[in-house]
């Protein structure tokens, strides 16, 4: 556990896109110290020569960079807190990467980790290194909306309200909040990774406006106001309904969950007495366009780690999910891909086997107590 009394936090940002260069330029500007890390190096060349990304929108100013850098082990090297702020669809390529590099008393942070992603990624790293104490956190959401500009400039459209997380185990979450707390005040703590998991928003708001608007996206390139001209009161609807099969999945669990248009609420202060006008109250929303494509992370990254997860845990719990079920099989269709076969399921989260009241014990104490004592 880091000792918060003796000397600054030390980050690793893993990840140069968006949220990436977002969450570094922050943390830098700040005055803590930071290392980027990027697969490929040559997108984050500028940021290397120039050694600063650019802050603009409602946050501004530079953040200096420590080191910016394609190899995990220099990056992670002496960081107290680990942000992996890349697309869900990599977190296990990622995962395999620090695995084997990884200390005990690091922290790791998913920002965000979509449906699953703390617990297939805890499940990776004990695979491979077992006996770390490494702490999971998963976070609901990324802290900001934000856009790069060009390579080394970001723009920070609006800053969430509020982001809830939860370490793994949760027995944790009150440790980690205690050293965060200073820096990013808006991590509010929750009672486990399943309620991160399931109130992971981004599953219902990315990938079902970007197929229902499909025609449109092709023909525009992507040339509207996504949340507001793309969510009509029909694509509502059906947002609406995944909405709820995702409540009944997380219900199940046990996990605490609120719908879409609460989290719109608490998030942004934006209300409405529908969801189309509670989103067209989101200030940061009117800056957003529409993927360029239908080559977007809001399919290739939000149907696999998003639906797909919330989709094979209600088949676990024997819940039905039709309406999800039927997103998933149009995203396949789009892609020619089997997203349900590629996706984040229930063996990859570590899960498969246990009961219900297993997977809670779990989350919550990071061991499985059954009826007689422990059994992992």
């Amino acid at each position: 556990m880091f000792d918060n009394s003796k000397r600054q936090l030390n980050f690793a940002v893993i990840g140069g896109g968006h949220g990436g260069q977002g969450i570094a330029a922050y943390l830098a500007h700040l005055g803590y110290k930071v290392n980027l890390y990027n697969r490929t190096i040559t997108k984050v060349e500028k940021i290397q020569k120039q050694g600063f990304i650019e802050m603009e929108g409602c946050i501004s100013g530079r953040g200096y960079i420590n080191i910016v850098t394609n190899s995990i082990e220099h990056a992670i090297n002496g960081a107290d807190i680990i942000m992996v702020a890349v697309p869900a669809s990599a977190h296990k390529y990622i995962a395999g990467l620090i695995a084997p590099h990884v200390a005990s008393g690091q922290y790791i942070v998913l920002n965000p980790g979509r449906t699953g992603g703390a617990l297939e990624f805890k499940n990776i790293i004990q695979n491979i290194n077992p006996g770390k104490d490494v702490c999971m956190v998963e976070a609901q959401t990324l802290l900001f909306a934000c856009r790069v500009i060009e390579e080394g400039k970001v723009a920070i459209l609006s800053r969430k309200n509020e982001v809830k997380v939860a370490a793994l185990p949760a027995v944790r979450t009150k440790e980690f909040i205690g050293i965060i707390n200073h820096i990013i005040p808006e991590f509010v703590e929750t009672n486990s990774v399943l309620d991160t998991s399931f109130n992971n928003i981004g599953a219902i708001l990315h990938p079902i406006p970007t197929i229902l608007n499909c025609g449109r996206i092709e023909s525009t390139k992507g040339d509207f106001l996504y949340y507001i001209d793309g969510i009509t009161p029909t694509v509502a609807k059906i947002i609406e309904e995944v909405d709820y099969e995702r409540m009944q999945v997380a219900d199940a669990l046990g996990a605490e969950v609120v719908s879409l248009r609460e989290w719109l609420g608490y998030t942004y202060d934006a209300y409405g007495d529908t969801l189309c006008e509670a989103l067209s109250n989101v200030k940061g929303y009117w800056g957003i366009k529409a993927p360029a494509s239908l080559d977007t992370r809001y399919i290739f990254e939000d149907v696999p780690q998003s639906l797909v997860p919330i989709a094979d845990m209600g088949q676990y719990l024997e819940i039905e999910t039709p309406t999800i079920n039927s997103i998933i099989h149009i995203a396949s269709v789009i892609h020619g891909e089997d997203y349900y076969k590629s996706g984040r399921k229930v063996v990859d989260m570590g899960l498969l086997g246990l009961s219900l009241d297993e997977i809670k014990s779990y989350v919550i104490s990071g061991e499985v107590y059954a009826t007689g004592g422990v059994v992992a």
